[in-house]
């Protein structure tokens, strides 16, 4: 298990990343999720994933629900805890209700399970599908 790093004891660097975040959403940076405590050993990684994570997760065609939701399903396939527990998190903040968790659900596992299948018969892609 990571060895997380309190708000207080972090380098100026690693408090400069919990800081902007933390402002971003109106929080104590103290009350910081602790992937950010985790990768606060490591200013250079935390700063370049905390750069990606505003890029992707800034106002665009996609709206903060499905945004979530895209997070969300990649950490199930990805089988992250973690990332499962937080983005589901946000994603009921942002709307989510019990009835769409349970419809995403099954997208998801059954997008997972047709993964699977088509790499397990070794499928070809269609030539209708390919990109030009």
């Amino acid at each position: 298990m990571s060895k997380l790093t309190e708000y207080k004891d972090m380098s100026p660097r690693a408090r400069a990343v919990v800081a902007g975040i933390a402002a971003a959403r109106g929080i104590d940076p103290a009350d910081i999720n602790n992937v950010w405590k985790a990768l606060a050993r490591h200013p250079a990684v935390m700063e370049q994933f905390a750069a990606e994570m505003k890029e992707a997760f800034a106002p665009g065609k996609l709206d903060p629900l499905t945004k979530e939701l895209v997070y969300l399903a990649v950490s199930i396939a990805n089988q992250c805890d973690y990332c499962i527990a937080s983005h589901g998190t946000m994603a009921r903040r942002k709307g989510m209700t019990d009835e769409m968790h349970e419809e995403f659900t099954r997208v998801v596992l059954a997008a997972i399970k047709g993964n699977k299948i088509a790499m397990a018969y070794r499928v070809p892609v269609d030539k209708a599908f390919e990109e030009a």
